[in-house]
């Protein structure tokens, strides 16, 4: 008995042994399966700890069953979640330098930088920005500013270039010469400006004048009486020259503001006060037209207090002076007040540095090419001098002073007019000089180079703004179809009764009405200077747009051409402005053939006044009903007309007005209107008339209506053209 039980433990010993060694190297198939089953209980883990599938080179044991494989497979994704958060986020390298360009989209920097996508958008919306989406462009700055955030050095593109700056100014001008005092005759149009102007230089600008009015800043050197020399500026006072008198506020020294004494202050009195004050220059009143009868100057100081300007009786600091420009009344206390006051400032300039200037028009003129007006203010310039205005370069052939005098070099606060410009150059420019012509063009180019980059992140906006309704556009569908998608399975699975209805899709409907687009006339502006070219396309801007829009395609300055003409063309009905300019037999016989109208004209209110009148022209005629007559049916009568047939005649009482047969008439039942359109046939008895009036009884009948009945209405109309306005 003993030695049975001590057998069978000794096998089973070695049933166990083996059976290790089998799994162990799993090479052992023969081992028993009492042994190996010993086995699995001896290794069977506790209740509270997950059995860890086996695994071999070709995944699961096959030993594991069907319930077991489950667990395996979920424990291997907890295993490849694991592994993905250990796995470090790739960065840039700290301290790298990323070339940055001038724009770039999201997905762009997140290639550039080497990030995820995903992780850029979040660190965007972190810093705040909006821009959140990967087709949006980011500016250069912007792309930068993110860049720093990933510790890097963004290297934006080069924005310096060759340029050229004025010289500092000194902080002692005592050792430098003084110069003339620039001075800017300012105010409302007709207020006798450049008549005042006139009497100080002995000269009829004003004859010359279109319209009796200024056009253009007037450039003047006069020498007074005293020897005292004063360059004066004269600016046009008409609404449409505010950008020429805040240039001539801002390149002065000293503001005459002409008011006349019988016409006080008015819209252009205030806004040239207010582009003084602005440019902090002092101002001298000149009351003008003191010598009519039953004027008062003193209201006209009275009503300059409520808009700053405190005269000296009034307890101010501003002098005022009582003139007529006219009679020559007053010029001499004027002048007086304007060389005193010039003493006070110290006006002084450097006369041995390369020149700074200010462009104060410019124009094409025949025989001579660009010409441009300059105002130096520092330095000398001098014939073959290469100088620099904005976009636009010029080696000095030629100067003439404001009386056409040839000279060869001027100093500080003179006046020029300048031949040899490659480009016209823009009024209000900063002329500074270049060492060289290449210097000069380098300069030019880079500038050229700044403005398209300008134009370029001006234009990101509006194309971010586009994308951005795009995205919430598709979002909104997105969202629609997935509600859909949940609403049919909720359907399907009898968690909802009714089917539902599929999302709305926004589809162009072909057969509605298109709304009328707002019809526009194009235009091309030419003039004589850049000046009046720059107020005229001011003008048009201001013009309302609501019924019709005025296109400018084009502007320039000097005589209306042939390409004119073909840029105008391009449009429907184009039409050339041609202001102070002319066009030639040519290129009136090329528009006359290209049905382009070319509008002349040398004053610049009558201009405006026959643009909107042009604008008017092109609307559609608009008509308004006007009752002439009202008459009601009494009773229908059926009657033989040529051709053996029978019409239905209305007869009728007129109770207002005229029933005109040449009229067009309207039947109205129950407060309707049942039929519009042409009389056929108005009687009365048995005779044709052309009219009946009130109280009169006639019969009527309609083209193409028989269904009178009894109690209409009729009414007799005429169709009258409203006067059209642009607001």
């Amino acid at each position: 008995m003993k030695q049975a039980k001590f057998n069978e433990e000794h096998q089973r010993k070695k049933a166990s042994e083996a059976s290790q060694e089998g799994v162990s190297h799993d090479n052992k198939k023969n081992a028993s399966k009492n042994g190996v089953q010993g086995y699995k209980d001896k290794q069977k883990p506790r209740e509270t700890e997950k059995a860890k599938p086996k695994k071999t080179r070709d995944g699961p044991s096959r030993r594991l069953r069907s319930g077991d494989l489950d667990v395996a497979e979920e424990m291997d994704d907890e295993d490849k979640v694991k592994r993905r958060r250990k796995k470090k986020l790739k960065m840039p390298k700290m301290g790298q330098e990323v070339k940055i360009p001038l724009t770039i989209t999201v997905d762009g920097l997140a290639k550039l930088l080497g990030v995820p996508n995903d992780h850029l958008l979040r660190k965007m919306s972190h810093m705040g920005m909006d821009k959140l989406a990967n087709d949006f462009l980011l500016s250069g700055e912007e792309a930068a500013d993110i860049a720093l955030e990933y510790r890097v050095v963004p290297v934006l593109p080069e924005d310096k270039g060759p340029e050229l700056h004025p010289l500092p100014i000194p902080d002692d001008m005592s050792m430098h010469p003084t110069r003339p005092p620039i001075v800017t005759i300012m105010g409302h149009v007709d207020h006798g400006k450049t008549t005042l102007l006139d009497t100080l230089r002995n000269s009829s600008i004003t004859a010359s004048e279109a319209g009796g009015i200024t056009q253009h800043i007037g450039a003047f050197s006069v020498q007074l009486k005293s020897g005292q020399n004063i360059t004066f500026l004269d600016t046009p006072g008409h609404a449409a020259f505010s950008a020429m008198r805040a240039r001539g506020a801002n390149a002065t020294d000293i503001v005459v503001l002409v008011v006349a004494a019988d016409d006080g202050v008015m819209p252009q009195t205030k806004e040239a006060i207010q582009h003084a004050l602005d440019a902090d220059v002092p101002i001298i009143v000149a009351i003008n037209k003191c010598d009519k009868p039953g004027v008062d100057p003193s209201l006209i100081k009275e009503e300059l207090l409520q808009y700053g300007i405190q005269t000296e009786d009034l307890g101010g600091d501003i002098q005022a002076v009582h003139i007529s420009a006219l009679k020559g009344e007053g010029m001499e206390e004027l002048s007086e007040n304007i060389t005193t006051l010039a003493e006070v400032l110290d006006l002084r300039a450097e006369v041995d540095i390369p020149v700074q200037a200010t462009i104060i028009e410019s124009q094409v003129e025949k025989g001579r090419g660009n010409v441009a007006s300059v105002l130096v203010n520092r330095g000398t310039l001098k014939v073959g001098d290469i100088i620099v205005a904005g976009t636009a370069w010029c080696k000095v052939r030629s100067m003439t002073d404001d009386r056409g005098k040839s000279v060869k070099s001027i100093g500080p606060a003179g006046t020029v007019r300048v031949m040899g410009w490659k480009e016209i150059p823009q009024a209000g420019d900063m002329v500074l000089q270049a060492e060289t012509e290449s210097k000069a063009k380098d300069v030019v180019e880079n500038r050229i180079s700044k403005r398209k980059n300008k134009e370029q992140l001006a234009s990101l906006e509006a194309m971010n703004q586009t994308r951005r309704e795009t995205h919430e556009r598709d979002a909104v569908e997105r969202a629609d179809e997935k509600a859909y998608s949940k609403a049919v399975w909720e359907y399907h699975n009898g968690l909802r009764s009714t089917f539902p209805e599929p999302p709305k899709v926004d589809k162009p409907n072909v057969d509605a009405p298109k709304p009328q687009a707002v019809p526009t006339v194009p235009i091309v502006v030419k003039g004589d200077v850049s000046g009046t070219v720059e107020a005229v396309e001011a003008a048009l801007k201001r013009l309302p747009k609501k019924l019709i829009q005025a296109s400018v395609l084009s502007s320039g300055v000097g005589p209306v051409t042939e390409s004119d003409v073909a840029i105008a063309s391009t449009g429907h009905e184009g039409v050339i402005i041609a202001f102070n300019v002319k066009a030639d037999k040519k290129t009136q016989s090329v528009a006359k053939r290209e049905k382009v109208q070319i509008m002349t004209s040398r004053i610049i209110y009558k201009l405006l006044e026959d643009i909107e009148e042009l604008m008017v022209s092109r609307l559609p005629p608009l008509y308004v009903d006007e009752v002439q007559g009202e008459a009601v049916v009494q009773q229908l009568f059926d009657i033989t007309v040529k051709g053996n047939t029978t019409t239905n005649i209305a007869g009728s009482r007129v109770t207002s007005g005229t029933i005109t047969k040449a009229d067009k008439a309207s039947v109205v039942r129950k407060g309707k209107v049942v039929f519009t359109g042409e009389v056929s046939s108005l009687r009365n008895l048995k005779t044709d008339i052309a009219e009946t009036t009130k109280g009169q009884e006639f019969g009527i009948a309609f083209a193409g209506f028989e269904d009178v009945r009894e109690g209409d209405v009729i009414q007799s109309f005429r169709q009258k053209k409203l006067e059209r306005k642009l607001e």
